[in-house]
């Protein structure tokens, strides 16, 4: 798979044309400090996997910037992807990745 067709979300995080994420190493730390960030307003068990498809479904919907830096102590960010992790676990019950 050539990384060159593989669609930016944010800054590190990718959709292949298979509709897999694909993230930076460097973003790892990012995805792990705003699933803890989003477990108390959302009062759900947020993962990476939350946060992922969260961060996707804002950049789609057009409420995040797909050149726009992650960050946990972004506040816009943290407000805009709360609505997006409860409609994750109210469409699809939490679950977002494949079972392998």
């Amino acid at each position: 798979m050539s990384e060159s067709s593989d669609q930016q979300i944010v800054p590190g995080l990718f959709v292949t044309s298979a509709g897999e994420a694909r993230v930076d190493p460097s973003l790892t730390e990012v995805l792990f400090e705003l699933a803890s960030e989003l477990e108390g307003p959302t009062n759900l068990p947020v993962d990476v996997e939350h946060v992922l498809a969260a961060i996707v479904l804002a950049v789609r919907a057009g409420e995040l910037e797909s050149t726009q830096p992650l960050s946990a102590e972004d506040p816009v960010v943290v407000v805009t992807l709360v609505n997006h992790v409860k409609t994750v676990f109210e469409q699809f019950g939490g679950n977002v990745g494949r079972e392998d």
